[in-house]
């Protein structure tokens, strides 16, 4: 989630920056090379789906957060291709401020990639070049993660595909649902039966839990709560992301649910505190019973941990997930775009999203390939894999000053719902509100 909760393993991290360096970014209009390609390369086919490739060096950057799956697909295509991509690799704290400053100075790298929460401030600011009809050339191109696709469309306009994708998941101790006399086989499919076998498994005590979240993490509850509301077929936020519903009936059942675990201590030690720093950590050391987390963490799980992966339930049923992750496109600077191109088509393709991304044991970017050679041999990874068709990207242009933010009121709301009574809910939604309006 990108900027929500934890890529690799570890909590998105907390960016705070409103992406202010972006103002003079916004003079920047789309000024790439063409749109319809000068070559074919990299794997055959017409020219402008495939792009160039002649031997052009390419710039690229990417956050810390996704350097694993960023550094694996630059490898695989500079072996390939006659054109060489040079990766940046930036600290993820240090991100918005290093595109910030390279947008004012027209000095960005021909791609970039960014967390995906954060690609409506780079569009509108006019720092991606137009490929709307590179992206619809594509044979593939309804299979491509929608909810990366429109969280990089403004203005009817097509500026981002997928990079990296990070579900939020639930993840339950096998071992400890057999000890609770639950079926391993059966995980939660409604907040409710979550609720019941989570205690039933804290019953067995001796230092064993029921579930576990980030409560001090804003990120942490966006990436993991809003898709048991999103589960019931509801929103959070209006379509222009200006306003919120975090106080509707469906959400005040999550809160609800969330804070019966804390006052029966059901939770593990530590919730209350969590700013997500070691959010990820707790579930691996084998005594919490069930609990949402980044389907990234999958592949750092202990290999004698017997773990089932299932959906995120709603009250009453339904699955979602939230799609994190970064999306990538090529600056509106560039004066490679077709050479840019060529990389992004080879990145959807189907060879490196099997031989690369899925070999990875990370989340295909394409719904056609969810089954694949590498994830037909861990059934779970195939399941994290068809979610991504049910999963949303929240659209929101003051996205990170309003859930990120530790300062911010979406904190605000999550520790009154959760550790209060709730009685401020819907006062702490209007504060959401107005900060995304603002």
């Amino acid at each position: 989630m990108g900027s929500t909760t934890g890529p690799r393993g570890h909590r998105r991290r907390l960016a705070t920056g409103a992406v202010a360096l972006l103002t003079t970014a916004s003079l920047i209009t789309a000024c790439g090379s063409g749109n319809d390609g000068s070559g074919g390369g990299g794997g055959g086919g017409a020219v402008g789906v495939t792009g160039a490739d002649d031997g052009a060096t390419l710039t690229m950057w990417t956050r810390a957060a996704t350097r694993p799956q960023s550094e694996a697909l630059v490898k695989a295509y500079n072996a390939s291709h006659k054109n060489k991509i040079e990766l940046t690799v930036v600290p993820t704290d240090d991100y918005q401020a290093k595109v910030g400053a390279a947008a004012g100075s027209k000095d960005l790298p021909d791609l970039f990639a960014s967390d995906v929460v954060f690609v409506p401030n780079y569009t509108s600011s006019g720092l991606f070049a137009d490929l709307t009809e590179r992206i619809d050339a594509l044979p593939f191109a309804a299979s491509l993660a929608q909810s990366h696709i429109k969280a990089g469309t403004y203005e009817d306009k097509k500026y981002v595909v997928p990079h990296t994708l990070d579900l939020s998941v639930l993840f339950y101790n096998k071992e400890l649902y057999r000890r609770a006399k639950l079926d391993p086989e059966k995980p939660p499919t409604t907040l409710g039966e979550w609720d019941r076998q989570a205690r039933a498994v804290d019953a067995l005590g001796g230092g064993v839990n029921g579930t576990f979240f980030g409560g001090n993490c804003g990120g942490c509850g966006v990436f993991t709560w809003w898709p048991s509301i999103w589960a019931a077929g509801e929103e959070v936020l209006d379509k222009e992301g200006t306003g919120a519903s975090l106080d509707s009936a469906t959400a005040k059942k999550v809160y609800d649910t969330y804070r019966g675990w804390v006052e029966d201590d059901i939770v593990a030690p530590g919730a209350r505190d969590e700013t997500g720093a070691t959010w990820t950590g707790v579930f691996p050391k084998g005594e919490v019973g069930v609990m949402p987390m980044p389907s990234t963490t999958l592949g750092l799980m202990p290999k004698d941990l017997d773990l089932g992966v299932a959906p995120i339930p709603g009250p009453d049923g339904g699955r979602s997930t939230f799609v994190g992750g970064d999306a990538i496109g090529i600056a509106a600077t560039s004066k490679s775009a077709d050479q840019a191109w060529n990389f992004l088509a080879w990145s959807l393709g189907d060879k490196a999203q099997v031989d690369v991304v899925a070999a990875h044991k990370d989340v295909v970017a394409r719904t056609d390939l969810a089954s694949n050679t590498y994830s037909q041999a861990d059934p779970r990874l195939v399941a994290i894999n068809e979610l991504v068709a049910d999963g949303r990207t929240p659209y929101a242009l003051k996205f990170g000053q309003t859930f990120n933010d530790p300062n911010g009121p979406w904190l605000s709301l999550m520790r009154d719902a959760v550790f209060g009574d709730g009685s401020d809910i819907d006062k702490d939604n209007d504060a959401v509100s107005a900060s995304l309006a603002d």
